[in-house]
């Protein structure tokens, strides 16, 4: 046949029903995002004028759409503390679920996933501009790349105008691929489970409960179900219905967690003290830091407290070489009738022995360093170590990265307190250990009763960390059915019983002082206990079901025919000449 009179349109066949030519991006998505999970066809969803018609229309500048996602990227940062907006947090992800669903091709949806990444991640960092200034900018835009998968999988089930089918499985499968991001960039190396999700839930009651079954994992998937669900309501009028049951299942699940998930029984309480000794500055800063703590601890005298909780380095290198400063300690020991767990930030060697710069939870009791000691097992990127040094080393002269490494320890330890103290064992954790979750529960396995954190953020003294890094404690008790003690040397110093609430009163970073805490005791074991982080594992099992039912798909898709003759137009082709 010979069509006179002009073109064929591009990227216009009988296989696009869309009909929308266009871009190559167009056409792009097309063939990847035809076929769907419950085996419709996708579209790009701006064929009829719906809402991705319009918020592309809006956001054509690539510039606006990049400003855009960086700002819903950093949205869920206002859930944490100190903002603690908590309940912002089942909604915080629907404008970048929202945008990411308009995207025409699946690159577009990859970058969009990218940048909204990079945007939570400065959110997220942001107290650590003073230590790392324009280096931020760069670990953001490495650690955003894990959000561009996701961003692939949201564009693939929320895109278009998804079926029921299709809705239902988003609800599962969106927050399990958000929480395999969390599960990557919780390794050490990558910085550390800093701003999971499921933590801005700190202080609600029924996501303590929930965490208590499947620890702060089950939690982020429980509100990324919610943000995903409400996204589809907005976006799928088709599939309100069984979005509204999905949501429903989510609401029930809660429900039945706060009413049968085993909780922790009583035991008795342990009175625990921390020393705070506030903002020290300037010369003999570390010296007088140490005289503060000192006559902060002469304060407990006679207060009946069985243990005395110092913060992370309150023992510098100098006072920790000179012998004078264990008989004081072992001074005051005598003096309050109880030990001191102190920390001490010095070069020491170590039980198989290495020597080095180690950061250690030290017990002391009347006689002097009783022997326990925990030495820092998981450090901070940068703050104690500097990654790969001979190629990263150049961060030290543009922040305050770490100088020299400081030495790992090899193993977790309990440490028993004296009869005196009705041989309590305590399980102490250091600095951002606290974010770990299998680290506190592998102490609770090991028979410890209290966890025990010792940190310092006077570094980040006017951020909103000393808030999020203190309410880390909430999880950790409610995961373990354990109470938590969170002892800082600038605030925000806290107290948790084993059920994650709050007890006594917290010291904020204005303060120096102690504070006593009446910790009720528990016996039992959670789920989150028992079973570990099963949260993930199910989530893992849910992308391997849709991998596979992808590959399935693809092995039964027919393979295309053979092509047809080439079109002949009026002014012929190089290809093949007109007549």
């Amino acid at each position: 046949m010979r069509i006179r009179g002009g073109r064929l349109p591009v990227g216009r066949n009988a296989a696009d029903p869309s009909g929308s030519g266009g871009s190559g991006g167009a056409s792009e998505s097309g063939a990847s995002a035809g076929r769907t999970p419950d085996g419709g066809a996708s579209g790009d969803g701006s064929a009829a004028g719906g809402p991705a018609s319009t918020g592309a229309g809006r956001l054509a500048s690539p510039w606006t759409r990049a400003a855009a996602l960086l700002l819903a990227g950093a949205l869920p940062t206002l859930t944490f503390p100190a903002p603690g907006l908590w309940w912002f947090a089942y909604v915080a992800l629907v404008p970048w679920l929202l945008l990411i669903r308009t995207a025409r091709s699946p690159r577009r949806a990859a970058l969009d996933g990218w940048i909204g990444g990079i945007g939570f991640v400065i959110a997220v960092h942001h107290w650590l501009m003073p230590s790392l200034h324009v280096f931020i900018v760069l670990l953001a835009a490495l650690l955003g790349l894990l959000w561009a998968p996701w961003g692939l999988l949201v564009s693939r089930l929320l895109g278009g105008s998804p079926s029921a089918r299709r809705a239902v499985a988003a609800v599962v499968i969106v927050p399990s691929g958000w929480l395999l991001i969390e599960l990557v960039r919780s390794w050490e190396g990558l910085g550390g489970p800093w701003g999971l999700l499921g933590a801005s839930q700190w202080e609600v009651s029924p996501a303590l409960r929930v965490a208590s079954v499947g620890g702060v994992w089950l939690v982020s998937l429980l509100v990324l179900a919610v943000n995903t669900g409400v996204a589809l309501l907005i976006a799928a009028p088709a599939a309100r219905t069984a979005v509204g049951v999905a949501l429903l299942v989510c609401a029930l699940s809660v429900t039945a967690m706060w009413a049968w998930a085993p909780r922790p029984t009583s035991a008795g309480t342990v009175r625990i003290a921390v020393v705070q000794p506030g903002i020290v500055e300037g010369p003999g800063s570390v010296e007088r830091r140490l005289d503060r703590g000192e006559e902060l601890t002469r304060s407990l005298a006679g207060r009946g407290v069985d243990l005395v909780v110092w913060g992370e380095s309150s023992i510098g290198a100098g006072a920790w070489e000179n012998p004078e400063t264990a008989r004081r300690l072992a001074e005051l020991s005598r003096l309050v009738g109880a030990d001191l767990l102190v920390n001490v930030d010095a070069r020491q060697t170590d039980g198989s022995g290495r020597s080095g710069i180690f950061k250690s939870a030290v017990l002391v009791g009347p006689g002097g360093p009783t022997g326990d000691r925990y030495d820092k097992m998981r450090l901070v990127p940068f703050g104690e170590y500097v990654p790969a040094r001979s190629l990263l080393g150049w961060a030290t002269s543009v922040g305050r990265a770490a100088g020299e490494d400081r030495l790992r320890g090899d193993r977790q330890v309990v440490m028993t307190l004296p009869d005196g103290a009705r041989g309590l064992r305590i399980g102490p954790l250091v600095c951002f250990e606290t974010a770990f979750p299998d680290m506190s529960r592998r102490l609770v396995r090991d028979g410890a009763q209290v966890l025990v954190a010792q940190s310092a953020t006077s570094t980040f003294q006017g951020s909103w960390a000393p808030a999020q890094h203190a309410s880390l404690g909430a999880l950790r008790a409610a995961e373990n059915g354990r109470p938590m003690v969170h002892a800082t040397l600038t605030g925000i110093s806290a107290a948790y019983g084993p059920r994650g609430e709050r007890v006594g009163h917290p010291l904020g970073t204005d303060a120096s002082a102690a504070e006593v805490f009446d910790l009720p005791l528990a016996r039992g074991e959670t789920l989150y206990g028992r079973f570990g982080d099963w949260p993930v594992y199910g989530a893992l099992a849910a992308l391997a079901a849709l991998c596979a039912v992808e590959g399935l798909r693809a092995l039964r898709r027919p393979a295309p025919g053979p092509p047809g003759p080439p079109a002949r137009t009026a002014h012929g082709s190089p290809g093949r000449p007109g007549r």
